[in-house]
C-alpha cells in the first residue's frame, strides 16, 4: 500500500511540473517579440586608415655654448620665448678682448712703418748698387730686412683676425629661428667653453614625427598598392596626448631603407607645419595615415559591432525576423561606421538598437533605423 501511495505521489508531482512548463511555454508564446532597430550593411566611400604611435622630433635643436672665457654681462631673452636668427642671446664682458684688438692694431701700425722704412732702404741700396757705389751684399741685407718686416706684419694681421674673432664670440647670437630653453647660468656667472650648454635653442616649425611600422605591414601595403587594392598615402594626421586633433596635416618625407633587427620594424617620418609651436619636441602622439582616395567598402554603424573574448560580432536579423550571431572581421572606423572585411554581405540587416534585449535564435520585431 505504501508503494502504491508513493507511485501516486510521484505521478502527481510529474503532472504538476508538466503543467507548470506548459503554462510557462504558453505565456512565452503569447509574449510580444522584442522590438529592435536594424540598419543594413552598405557599401560606402571610405578612406583607408592606419594608426601608429609616434614621437615629435624638432627640425633643429642645438646647445648654445660659450666659445671664450668671461663673465656674463647680459641675457637678452625670456626663457621659453621665441627668438629670431641673429638675435643676441648672451653678452660676455669684452673689455679684455677689445684691449687685445687695440694692442695688436697698434703693433700693426709700428710694423707697417718698419716695413715702409725697410722698403725705402732697399730701394736706396738698389740704386747705389747700380752705380757700383756699394757692394751687392748690402742690397741683399736690405732685401732680407724687407722680407722680415713683411712677415712680422703678416703675423700681426693674422693675430688681429684671431683677436677680432675672439671678440665676436663675446656676443652669442641665435643661429636660427626657434624657442630658447631655461638658462643654465645667470648674469655675472663666469663661463667658458668648458662650462657646458648655456641654454638650448629648438626650431619647431616645421616639425617631424617619426614612428615605426612593422615590416610585414609595409610589404603588405606595397603589394596591395601594386595590385590596385589600396591607394597611395594622402594626408597624415595627428592626435595629441590630450585627445585633441592637431590642426595641421602632414606628409611622409622619409621611409628608412633598413629594418630594425630587434623589432623588425621600419622607421617612417612625416613633416608637419607647426606655426604656433603647439607640437613640442619629443611629444608622444598618435599618427593616422589616410589613403589618398576613398574606396567603396562594406560598412555598418559602429554601434552594431560588439566584442567578447572570441572577438567582434554583430547580430543579424534574417528575412524571418530571427536573430543570428555573426562573427565578423572589422577594419577602420570612420564617420560613425566600421568597415567589415569578412562575415557580412551588403544588404543584410544588423541590430543597432535593442541589442541587450535579444539573444541568438529568437524572433524580434525589427524596424529599420538610420544607417549611421
Amino acid at each position: 500500500m505504501t508503494s502504491t501511495l508513493s507511485t501516486r505521489l510521484r505521478a502527481a508531482a510529474s503532472a504538476a511540473i508538466l503543467a507548470l512548463i506548459a503554462g510557462q511555454a504558453g505565456a512565452q508564446s503569447g509574449a510580444p517579440a522584442p522590438a529592435v532597430t536594424v540598419a543594413p550593411a552598405e557599401m560606402t566611400a571610405v578612406r583607408e586608415t592606419a594608426g601608429f604611435t609616434g614621437r615629435a622630433v624638432a627640425d633643429q635643436s642645438v646647445d648654445i655654448r660659450a666659445r671664450v672665457i668671461g663673465f656674463l654681462e647680459e641675457m637678452n631673452f625670456r626663457e621659453g620665448a621665441e627668438v629670431k636668427a641673429g638675435d643676441t642671446l648672451y653678452k660676455i664682458e669684452d673689455a679684455d678682448y677689445r684691449a687685445a684688438v687695440a694692442a695688436i692694431e697698434g703693433s700693426i701700425q709700428a710694423a707697417q712703418a718698419s716695413l715702409d722704412l725697410a722698403r725705402l732702404e732697399e730701394d736706396r741700396k738698389s740704386q747705389l748698387v747700380a752705380r757700383d757705389a756699394v757692394a751687392q751684399n748690402e742690397l741683399d741685407m736690405a732685401t732680407a730686412a724687407v722680407g722680415e718686416a713683411s712677415g712680422q706684419l703678416a703675423q700681426l694681421n693674422a693675430s688681429l683676425d684671431q683677436a677680432k674673432l675672439q671678440l665676436s664670440y663675446t656676443e652669442i647670437t641665435a643661429p636660427f629661428d626657434g624657442f630658447v630653453d631655461l638658462s643654465a647660468f645667470d648674469v655675472g656667472a663666469l663661463v667658458s667653453p668648458e662650462s657646458g650648454p648655456l641654454t638650448t635653442l629648438t626650431k619647431l616649425d616645421p616639425i617631424y614625427v617619426t614612428f615605426s611600422v612593422a615590416s610585414a605591414l609595409v610589404l603588405d601595403y606595397q603589394a596591395r598598392t601594386a595590385a590596385g587594392e589600396a591607394t597611395e598615402i594622402g594626408a597624415v594626421r595627428l592626435t595629441l596626448a590630450n585627445g585633441a586633433e592637431f590642426p595641421e596635416s602632414g606628409t611622409l618625407d622619409f621611409i628608412s631603407p633598413t629594418v630594425q633587427q630587434g623589432t623588425d620594424t621600419v622607421t617612417v617620418r612625416a613633416t608637419f607645419p607647426n606655426p604656433d609651436g603647439l607640437l613640442r619636441d619629443s611629444a608622444l602622439v598618435k599618427v593616422t595615415l589616410e589613403g589618398e582616395e576613398a574606396q567603396e567598402q562594406l560598412t555598418v554603424p559602429s554601434q552594431a559591432v560588439q566584442r567578447d573574448q572570441a572577438g567582434a560580432f554583430v547580430l543579424v536579423v534574417d528575412a524571418e525576423s530571427k536573430v543570428e550571431l555573426r562573427r565578423v572581421e572589422t577594419g577602420a572606423a570612420q564617420l560613425g561606421r566600421i568597415v567589415i572585411g569578412l562575415g557580412l554581405e551588403a544588404g543584410e540587416n544588423v541590430i543597432v538598437d535593442g541589442i541587450n534585449k535579444v539573444r541568438p535564435g529568437i524572433t524580434v520585431d525589427a524596424a529599420t533605423g538610420q544607417a549611421g
